[in-house]
């Protein structure tokens, strides 16, 4: 039988904290902090993203935790459409994509597929097992040729409890997921589909990462598209053939790779 993780004692947590931290009173209804609109520019269809430090630090994290671990990783090559780990899987290993991208694909017991996570260079997935999850909870396809690192789910746990710097490099990829996927909730509760398909599509091209304008698939699967918008792929299709007629997105030769232009943005800032 599979051991079920323990509860975090987080009153103990805070008993080792000697300092930076206050105790604080709310009455019922009181807000405890409120949210502030980012303002950002409107950049010109043809304008360069300009990639941040946040941005590009995003894959030197990754491989700095991957230069603490001298032994007990593994390089993969995954073809497009590979599958790498399916949905009731053990959950015995933690991968990193060094290069390509991946999706997450969750199966109901009446053979509905839904797509909840596209991943991408510079993440780490199928940690679950961390937790004390016993089996794979999605499937994980490669949706490009991917080089992946593989690392033994009992090796991460010892490094992470044995190495600070590594821990620390863990932690804020979890951090980071987090807040994806609260930013992924709020976009399905409150955009429209148009808003949620340009924001998928700007993830997918990795915007902001490459100051330009990036292949997100040799050919794009609108049906999967639809999926992780939440609409009907004629919706979808409606949508791409407005986005193109804009110039926001297009076609790149005989290979039909999609490219996503920064001008794309707008229509997710446009209120």
């Amino acid at each position: 039988m599979a051991r079920k993780s323990q509860p975090v004692d987080w009153e103990a947590a805070l008993a080792g904290i000697a300092g930076g931290h206050t105790v604080l009173e709310y009455s019922a209804n009181r807000e405890i902090f409120s949210k502030h609109k980012k303002v950002l520019m409107r950049p010109n269809k043809s304008e360069p993203v300009v990639a941040t430090a946040k941005q590009k630090a995003h894959l030197v994290d990754g491989e700095a935790l991957l230069a603490g671990i001298s032994h007990g990783k593994t390089v993969l090559e995954y073809g497009a459409s590979r599958v790498i780990y399916r949905q009731g899987d053990p959950t015995d290993s933690v991968f990193f994509i060094r290069r390509g991208k991946v999706q997450h694909a969750v199966t109901s017991k009446q053979g509905k597929e839904a797509i909840v996570a596209l991943l991408g260079e510079g993440d780490f997935f199928g940690e679950g097992g961390l937790a004390g999850q016993p089996l794979r909870i999605a499937t994980a396809t490669a949706m490009t040729d991917c080089t992946l690192v593989k690392i033994e789910k009992a090796l991460m746990a010892r490094m992470l409890h044995e190495k600070q710097a590594i821990s620390e490099i863990f932690i804020k990829h979890l951090l980071s997921r987090s807040l994806r996927y609260e930013e992924d909730l709020i976009d399905q509760l409150f955009n429209s589909s148009e808003k949620r398909l340009a924001r998928i599509l700007l993830l997918l091209a990795h915007f902001g990462k490459e100051g330009r304008s990036e292949s997100v698939l040799p050919r794009v699967n609108q049906e999967h598209l639809a999926q992780m918008v939440g609409t009907t792929r004629s919706r979808v299709s409606h949508f791409m053939n407005k986005f193109k007629k804009l110039g926001f997105v297009g076609y790149e030769g005989s290979s039909g790779g999609l490219m996503v232009h920064s001008g794309l943005l707008s229509v997710v800032l446009h209120d």
